[in-house]
């Protein structure tokens, strides 16, 4: 999979050490070979895609190819992530991703109403979150169009 589309950041927001080394390796195990920045909360995901704070000289227009979130954030939980995503022109359109433990229904339809395009309860077997990971992949750095910039 890599090549043609090793130039689209991925940006993971994960506060979870082991999460962030198990979907960085199901990455790797999958020849996804995308740069992948990583956030470890609401905060710094923000800062990182509004180049504030750490990220104040970044350039705002390399914007990721997709965002996987995960909804339990130390600071800013990712539901407010989203909120603000969506709420901001520079980044509405941005494909969201929800990447996360959370069973409760509720955080499903908050997901949706404030605009995720897709919501992944992570596997707990690495083999089907490795799989799961590859299908992300293949659908949103080789298929997806992105609206024009």
């Amino acid at each position: 999979m890599s090549g043609q589309v090793d130039h689209k950041v991925i940006l993971l927001v994960e506060d979870n050490p082991d999460d962030e080394a198990l979907t960085i390796r199901a990455l790797n195990r999958n020849h996804i070979g995308n740069q992948v920045v990583v956030a470890h909360d609401g905060v710094e995901a923000l800062d990182y895609l509004f180049a504030t704070g750490l990220y104040a000289n970044r350039d705002t227009s390399l914007k990721p190819a997709v965002i996987l979130l995960d909804l339990k954030l130390p600071r800013l939980n990712g539901l407010e992530v989203l909120r603000r995503l969506r709420g901001n022109d520079l980044t509405k359109l941005l494909p969201v991703v929800i990447l996360t433990t959370s069973n409760e229904e509720q955080d499903l339809l908050d997901s949706y109403n404030l605009g995720c395009n897709s919501y992944i309860r992570k596997p707990v077997d690495f083999l089907q979150f490795s799989e799961a990971i590859r299908q992300l992949g293949m659908y949103w750095l080789l298929m997806n169009q992105s609206p024009p910039t």
